[in-house]
């Protein structure tokens, strides 16, 4: 089973610092490590999510209430594994949990996943399985592909059963067997007075039964961590922040994944709601004598945009029906012009533009 680390360690304040310190430190982290920043370092994405998964617990004062409550009871130290070492993957939600016999809820923990879900019955006695995980990941997407809908391929790396023993965690021809310190039950309790929590068996890590021989390949955890590529279907229209959810694509095929999308800005264009608007540079003699312009709109078609004379810089253009469409509405295309002046004149024409100046009755 993968090591916790601290979420304070992970974020590097002080178990009393204040939310502000601990906004400051995420901050600073999120932007140190985002993958756009590190496209180099395949272990930026993972430091970026754990950062996450950090900020969620102790930036809510309930969750972090509740997470300081496991740490004095020891649910990341000790021989179980949770003592160190680094976290990584997309984060995951999991259902409601508890100690035993307890209404402690940590289904609002989120980014804890496995270890919480391990620590409260993954699988305690009767064999009782998890509910499937929600994991969740983050995206930037181009802004056309935003706009006009399309398939963005993502990998992410999660836990998948070992290809080679099946999950089972024993090597070919191995016997398995009860196992001798937990009984057959998976977990081995501990506590403080009259609250006992669970915790996975450091013997057969939570399996409950031990193989005379271990898988070579997962190392006799059943599991092993794996790049997983998937194709991400954007609908048209979609919006900063959007969550798109697919079906049955989390780790070892359970649960679901949610995809938090982010739009990659444009060079020309900019959206408000389902329209678009897009800068197009003219020069002063279309702007006064007024002119003919092409216009490429989002699909790449040109659109023939009709300039006044007297055009000012600044004023825009609406070309109706070629903005953004979503459940059958569209936006319309704004087009604002920027006029453009030389920047050196020689004198031939600045005598023509004092002439003009005079007869216009402009002063310079």
């Amino acid at each position: 089973m993968a090591a916790q680390r601290d979420y304070y360690q992970v974020l590097g304040v002080a178990e009393t610092a204040t939310t502000d310190e601990i906004k400051k430190a995420f901050r600073r982290l999120a932007k140190q490590h985002h993958p756009d920043r590190n496209p180099n370092n395949p272990q930026a994405a993972e430091r970026f999510k754990e950062i996450n998964e950090a900020h969620d617990v102790l930036s809510d004062a309930e969750k972090r209430k509740k997470y300081d409550q496991l740490r004095r009871y020891g649910a990341f130290a000790g021989p179980g594994g949770f003592g160190g070492g680094g976290g990584g993957g997309p984060s995951t939600r999991r259902g409601r949990g508890g100690p035993p016999d307890s209404d402690f809820d940590i289904s609002d923990l989120g980014g804890l996943g496995d270890i919480f879900s391990s620590i409260f019955g993954r699988r305690g006695a009767g064999g009782r399985e998890a509910e499937p995980e929600e994991t969740e990941t983050e995206v930037t997407i181009p802004f056309r592909v935003a706009a006009l809908g399309g398939t963005v391929p993502i990998t992410l790396v999660m836990q998948e059963v070992c290809p080679t023993c099946g999950g089972t965690g024993a090597a070919k021809g191995a016997t398995v067997s009860t196992c001798p310190e937990c009984k057959g039950r998976g977990t081995v309790s501990f506590g403080q007075g009259g609250f006992a929590v669970n915790r996975p068996c450091p013997v057969c890590r939570g399996k409950g039964t031990v193989p005379s021989q271990r898988c070579p390949t997962c190392q006799g955890a059943g599991e092993v961590r794996v790049e997983k590529h998937i194709n991400v279907e954007v609908p048209p229209g979609v919006e900063e922040g959007a969550r798109l959810r697919l079906k049955n694509q989390g780790p070892k095929g359970r649960g679901d994944l949610i995809v938090q999308i982010h739009i990659a800005l444009d060079r020309f264009f900019r959206r408000e709601g389902l329209d678009l608007i897009g800068v197009v540079p003219i020069n002063l003699a279309q702007a006064l004598l007024g002119s003919r312009i092409k216009v490429k709109a989002l699909d790449d078609k040109h659109v023939v945009l009709r300039i006044p004379p007297g055009t000012q810089h600044g004023q825009k253009f609406r070309i109706p029906g070629h903005g953004i469409e979503k459940n059958g509405r569209r936006g319309d295309m704004y087009v604002e012009a920027h006029v453009t002046l030389p920047e050196k004149l020689s004198a031939e024409e600045q005598e023509a533009v004092k002439s003009f100046a005079e007869k216009a009755g402009l002063k310079y």
